[in-house]
């Protein structure tokens, strides 16, 4: 194969969800396009990475996935034919320091972009972010997900009688939790028989809603979600959180469930109101959000139906995979 048409993926991650959804899934299609896409693990040490920048050169394109470069990352790989960056957070920011972004991580990823022939975004805020660091072409391409793995529900009446809430997320992100734990202490004194089933590799607790904690697993989240009969997602209003893809909802529409959500970034182009999901800020906000789709089979069944039809027609990989293809058959000329 010509070397044009060869493509070194490198990640820090191989298994983490952002490579996973924004890479990996779309591996048959740049293979179907003649693309020879090889995926490489960034190494800790020095002086294999270094070998790895260097073979790095041989290749018609670069796809950086997340990771910046250091400077010495930057001297290492030199000048390559062709760099595309491809990125779903606010990685210029740290968690706990969610107001303003971290100097070094800030200077890693303008040097980055700046770098990069192509930068490809989750979100148009991430987008923006880019263009403000510097970045001569950006595109914007949504976190999608194969809806085929996540089986939608068909029965919208209640398990027992009992409404079971779900959060989907992972051990760093349930941080993002800690603000609405008096929320969560509303519902369930409101509320009570509710259950929140948290879906992470690891656990939440303290709060008076009864919490199931479940363990993460790619091949049973589809199940496990379509169990529940709402999924939520609360986010605080930070510049960091505003760039959050919003990955779980479209996991939950997926699911066909109905959405209640923080008005936070993305989370108001994803939730529709009253079409797909509620939007809810305050603790007052979220009660009559989940009462309301509690009380309603009906309603729970057309919002989580709209949602999964959403996601078959903008977010599923087969629909989002022309676009991400021709972006990087295009840098890759």
């Amino acid at each position: 194969m010509a070397e044009g048409n060869r493509l070194l993926i490198v990640t820090r991650d191989r298994a983490g969800a952002a490579f996973r959804q924004r890479v990996d899934i779309y591996m048959p299609w740049l293979a179907a396009r003649g693309i020879e896409a090889q995926v490489v693990e960034l190494a800790g040490s020095p002086i294999v990475r270094r070998r790895q920048w260097r073979m790095a050169r041989r290749y018609g394109a670069i796809l950086l996935q997340r990771k910046t470069l250091t400077a010495w990352d930057a001297l290492a790989l030199g000048r390559p034919r062709r760099l595309i960056y491809d990125f779903d957070d606010a990685v210029m920011f740290q968690a706990r320091s969610p107001d303003e972004p971290h100097a070094g991580r800030m200077r890693r990823f303008e040097r980055t972009v700046r770098r990069a022939d192509l930068v490809i975004a989750g979100s148009a805020i991430l987008a923006e972010r880019a263009r403000q660091s510097g970045a001569a072409a950006v595109s914007v391409v949504p976190t999608g997900l194969d809806a085929r793995l996540f089986p939608q529900r068909t029965d919208y009446a209640l398990t027992g009688g009992a409404v079971r809430l779900v959060w989907i997320g992972s051990r760093s992100t349930l941080r993002l939790l800690e603000p609405f734990r008096v929320m969560f202490d509303a519902l369930g004194r409101a509320m009570p028989g509710f259950t929140l089933r948290v879906i992470a590799d690891g656990a939440l607790s303290g709060v008076s809603l009864p919490v199931e904690n479940v363990p993460w697993s790619l091949a049973e989240e589809g199940r496990r979600l379509a169990e529940a009969d709402i999924g939520i997602a609360p986010l605080p209003d930070t510049p960091f959180t505003q760039g959050k893809c919003g990955f779980k909802i479209l996991q939950y529409m997926a699911a066909g469930l109905p959405v209640i959500a923080s008005p936070v970034g993305v989370q108001t182009e994803y939730v529709e109101p009253t079409v797909s999901g509620f939007w809810a800020a305050t603790p007052e906000e979220w009660i009559a959000a989940v009462r309301q789709l509690a009380g309603d089979a009906a309603l729970r069944e057309r919002l989580g139906r709209a949602g999964r039809a959403r996601v078959e027609r903008e977010f599923d990989a087969a629909v989002l995979a022309e676009k991400f293809c021709d972006l990087v058959e295009k840098a890759m000329e």
